[in-house]
C-alpha cells in the first residue's frame, strides 16, 4: 500500500520531533494553527522560542527541502509568529525560525536544522 503524502508529510515531522529532542528542543505546541496559517512546531532552545517549518521530500529531484521555504512561506509564518507572542505575551521574549529538513532514505544527512533559518518577515 503506498504511503499518502498527508502520511509522509506526518511522518517527517514524527522523525523532525525526535531529532530536534535529541539536539536539546523542547517541543511546546506541535501545528499551532490560526487564521493566518500554521506553523509546524513551537519550541524552547535554551533561552530562545523557536518557530519552526518542517520540509520533508521523498527525493530531492526538485532540490533540497531547505530551498523551499519561499518569501510568501517567510511572512505568513512571521505573521502566525507575532499572532503567538502577542496572545502569549511573549512580544519581548527573544525567539527565532528554524528548519529542519527531512531528506530521502539513505542519505548521510537525512534530517537537518537549520538555526535562524530567516529574520522576521513582514510587508507586502
Amino acid at each position: 500500500m503506498a504511503i499518502t503524502p498527508q502520511q509522509f508529510g506526518k511522518q517527517g515531522e514524527n522523525d523532525a520531533v525526535a531529532h530536534l529532542k535529541r539536539n536539546g528542543y523542547r517541543i511546546l505546541i506541535r501545528n499551532y494553527r490560526t487564521r493566518l496559517g500554521e506553523i509546524d512546531i513551537i519550541a524552547k532552545d535554551g533561552k530562545s522560542l523557536v518557530f519552526i517549518e518542517v520540509k520533508a521530500r521523498k527525493s530531492e529531484h526538485f532540490g533540497s527541502p531547505k530551498w523551499a521555504i519561499t518569501p510568501v512561506k517567510q511572512r505568513k509564518m512571521s505573521m502566525v509568529a507575532l499572532q503567538y507572542l502577542k496572545e502569549t505575551q511573549q512580544i519581548q521574549t527573544k525567539a527565532r525560525f528554524d528548519v529542519v529538513t527531512v531528506g530521502p532514505e539513505g542519505k548521510a544527512a537525512r534530517i537537518e536544522i537549520i538555526k535562524n533559518a530567516f529574520e522576521l518577515a513582514y510587508g507586502t
